[in-house]
């Protein structure tokens, strides 16, 4: 089954903690369920995102390296903050 990505997040190039922050962001415009594909190639995205997720209750459905580039799938919560 097919996971419908809702928006894309380019942040190649950039380092902590920008690729959080604009994450952070661009989920608070999203609704609750909705998917955000973040794309980086900042390594300690690795353990930020994970992190970051389990302190927002958003879910980190995805977390992949390939060739220094690293990509992740988040579901926004159903409710509150991000």
């Amino acid at each position: 089954m097919e996971t419908l990505i809702n928006r894309e997040l380019d942040l190649r190039g950039l380092s902590e903690p920008v690729p959080v922050l604009r994450t952070r962001h661009a989920l608070h415009d999203m609704q609750a369920g909705d998917v955000l594909m973040v794309t980086t190639t900042d390594r300690d995205t690795l353990l930020d995102f994970g992190t970051y997720c389990e302190l927002s209750g958003n879910t980190l459905l995805l977390s992949m390296e390939e060739d220094d580039m690293y990509t992740f799938l988040l579901r926004k919560r159903s409710r509150g903050l991000n």
